[in-house]
């Protein structure tokens, strides 16, 4: 039930659909009914002494109602034809072939009802998903691994998906053909309906016992499954560190690992799954035989009790029964899978996001005076990164974060575009709290430059002008050229329209950077924020890359997270971070005059170039 009470919720908005579901399905059924429960009539005309009916009966829901309605049918054709049976035969031949397609049309109105009902329903979830990954904080995806996510996007909705159709099938198909065909058996003789309920619930329990022992190990499967992601995906992202180590064992190694888990896994589920199926059916089969023997023995008997045709229609419909009553194996194991995937979906739908806009939260369109840190503390999982940092940065300085690894430098500026909330204290812009500003309109005063250029699998000019709307081409251009980009862009093929690649494999290291810097300068920020920009790109890049850098920053308000310490002797002010907390301040001159921790990092530098 927990299953079922998981998945319901996602079919509140669409009972159109599913009445309409319902309804045809009960048809299908009732064609179905009909091919069957209208031969006995006919059967017992047909081939036995019983005289026809000549004058109409009328249609009364019941078993002699019905049959005797279709007698008379039966009959007065008949009778229309010179009393030759054989065009009884044709009747029955006409109305079997109508009844079936009008029951396979029915059947195929619900597949169709069906598709788009369970289609927008992913297309919601994939939605919903997505856009809560994008608006989490950086923070949450510090302890996830990407391909787990991966997972829970596709294999976990595709497991949702199929227990959808599932759940539709136990709701509003499968108990209106087990209803209607329980109802038509009764009415066909209640005394081998009674002896059918006896025998049933041991067929039911035993399927419910393999249903059951399937619950345990799908969402196992579903977490053994974002582990190989998660291996694939770093793999794939470190192929030449993987080869360059000779890795490959170790990496094949952890793969194969995980996918033998898998297979193990797999095969245990599918040994219990293909069980149910051939066992529902066995159950069936020996139910049936019981019943043939029990009803057999009703229409041997004298007198008799069961007239044969009744009871060949009756044998029949218990047939048809089967089916259904064997599809629910199958069925309750796609909803515990769904369930399970269901569940790893939801944490991270109900994944708490922290950093949202206030209701009252105001807007921002220029940085006028300056950014100031009060009394600020950040913790991460109960570590201490950040402790009482105090710092003003005004408008048009270049400010220049320094100190050794871990120290806190990226968390630092992390916090103004609110990429993380501080613990305690404030962050000021203009006199500001920047929790009272809207999100989307704090970082438009902020253009990024990282360590690591990320670039998407997408033209070069729509990574230049990305987050933009209808970006002028020339405007593009332009940033190109003062990012000196512009000159390697149009000697490419295609020029600004060639694709950068996957996270921009298809360019260099000082190209993918120069694409970066023109993507701020395309945003012309007031405020900018640069992660030491050419730290890993060699001598000629780094000059080009310098150079796009300075012309950036003229007229700006810069933050410089800096890992070579020559590239921030000119800044304004120097700001040196030690386990979190600002141990020195200053210009470059001041701080070499010191003697103290920037004049010990700038002399290991030194010795080490």
């Amino acid at each position: 039930m927990r299953a079922i009470r998981s998945i319901l919720p996602y079919l509140k908005d669409k009972w159109s659909y599913v009445v309409a579901y319902m309804l045809s399905n009960l048809l299908s059924v009732i064609f179905s009914t009909l091919t069957v429960g209208m031969i006995s009539p006919f059967l017992n005309m047909l081939f036995s002494k019983e005289s026809a009916l000549t004058s109409n009966p009328g249609f009364h829901l019941s078993k002699e109602g019905v049959g005797d309605y279709f007698k008379f049918l039966l009959s007065d054709f008949i009778h229309q034809h010179g009393d030759d049976k054989v065009y009884g035969l044709i009747f029955i031949c006409i109305v079997v072939v109508i009844a079936t397609f009008l029951k396979n049309l029915f059947l195929y109105i619900s597949k169709y009802i069906l598709n788009p009902l369970r289609n927008g329903i992913i297309l919601r979830i994939r939605r919903e998903l997505f856009s809560k990954i994008i608006q989490l904080p950086v923070g949450f995806f510090t302890n996830e691994r990407k391909g787990d996510i991966m997972s829970r996007m596709t294999n976990d909705v595709t497991a949702v998906e199929q227990s959808i159709t599932s759940l539709m099938e136990l709701l509003f198909s499968t108990p209106i053909t087990v209803i209607f065909y329980f109802v038509v058996l009764f009415m066909i003789s209640d005394k081998l309906f009674l002896f059918l309920l006896v025998l049933l619930p041991i067929a039911g329990l035993v399927i419910g016992r393999i249903s059951k022992s399937l619950k345990k190990n799908t969402k196992t499967t579903q977490e053994k499954l974002g582990n190989m992601l998660s291996i694939i995906e770093e793999t794939l992202g470190g192929l030449r560190i993987v080869k360059a180590f000779r890795a490959e064992k170790n990496r094949n190694d952890a793969f194969e690992f995980e996918n033998k888990h898998l297979f193990n896994l797999n095969n245990h589920i599918a040994a219990r799954r293909e069980l149910a199926s051939p066992m529902s059916e066995f159950l069936g089969i020996s139910i049936l035989s019981v019943i043939i023997w029990f009803g057999g023995n009703m229409a041997l008997s004298t007198p008799s009790q069961l007239e044969p045709g009744t009871f060949i229609v009756f044998i029949s419909m218990f047939y048809f029964l089967i089916n259904p009553l064997k599809a629910l194996s199958q069925i309750f194991y796609n909803l515990h899978q769904g369930k399970a995937s269901l569940d790893r979906i939801n944490m991270i739908l109900q994944a708490e996001n922290n950093i949202v806009d206030k209701n009252d939260a105001k807007q921002i369109s220029s940085f006028n005076e300056s950014i100031e840190f009060k009394n600020v503390s950040f913790s991460y999982e109960g570590k201490d990164v950040l402790k009482n940092i105090n710092l003003k940065i005004l408008k048009g300085q270049t400010v220049a974060i320094v100190g050794a690894s871990g120290a806190g430098k990226s968390t630092l500026v992390d916090l103004i575009p609110r990429f993380h909330d501080v613990n305690s204290g404030e962050i000021l812009i203009d006199g500001t709290n920047i929790k009272d500003f809207k999100i989307d309109a704090l970082r438009k005063l902020m253009g990024i430059v990282s360590q690591e250029p990320v670039l998407f699998n997408d033209t070069i000019a729509n990574n230049i002008s990305l987050g933009a709307e209808n970006a002028a081409m020339k405007d593009i251009e332009h940033a190109g050229k003062i990012a000196n980009a512009h000159e390697f862009i149009i000697n490419k093929e295609e020029g600004y329209q060639a694709i950068a690649g996957d996270r921009g494999t298809k360019l260099s290291g000082g190209e993918k950077q120069r694409v970066t810097i023109a993507r701020a300068i395309f945003k012309n920020p007031p405020v900018l924020i640069l992660d030491e920009a050419t730290s890993s790109l060699d001598t000629v890049s780094e000059r080009m890359v310098q150079d796009a850098i300075n012309h950036l920053m003229q007229n700006r308000t810069s933050i410089i997270i800096a890992h070579r310490l020559s590239t921030v002797q000119n800044a304004d002010e120097i700001i040196v971070l030690e386990q979190g907390e600002i141990k020195e301040r200053g210009t470059h001159s001041a701080l070499i005059s010191k003697q103290g921790i920037y004049n010990k990092l700038v002399e290991m530098q030194q010795v080490l170039s």
